[in-house]
């Protein structure tokens, strides 16, 4: 393995370990500081590149990253919730989804003045978060069990 991939992988946990137990230690969802923590390490200091320190593992590491994002996500589900909420949430995944596509794709079409087709992305973007997001930040706000249910779902 070559040593570049080691340093990157070896500062990427560091980063996370510390950023997770930061969080905890403050009492802020841990999310916040991952992003902050990533963006420092990578386009505002330059200490990680991704593409040149992982070179052809890129790909594979994002592949596993993303199905154990979505694993761990997919652990906070309970179905006893989605039984009680299921008409909620069938309402948020079709009119929720198709609102909030097409007012953030006519926003960033003409707030920011993003072509059509970037703009589109952006909303098909922002439409896509999960409990992977939601879980820190329910837990941060103390949510009724209910709505707690209804927006892990």
């Amino acid at each position: 393995m070559d040593e570049d991939v080691v340093i990157a992988l070896v500062l990427i946990a560091a980063l996370g370990i510390g950023a997770q137990w930061l969080a905890w230690r403050i009492k802020l969802p841990a999310i916040i500081l991952l992003i902050v923590a990533g963006l420092l390490a990578g386009p505002v200091s330059g200490w990680i590149k991704p593409s040149e320190d992982l070179g052809n593992l890129l790909h594979p590491f994002i592949a596993v990253s993303v199905a154990i994002i979505l694993f761990e996500g997919g652990l906070n589900l309970r179905l006893h919730e989605y039984r009680e909420t299921g008409v909620d949430v069938k309402r948020l995944v079709s009119v929720g989804l198709v609102l909030t596509w097409g007012l953030g794709s006519i926003s960033a079409h003409y707030v920011a003045g993003l072509s059509w087709a970037v703009a589109l992305t952006l909303g098909a973007i922002i439409v896509v978060t999960g409990p992977t997001v939601i879980m820190p930040l329910l837990k941060q706000a103390k949510l009724k069990r209910r709505p707690a249910a209804l927006l892990k779902w």
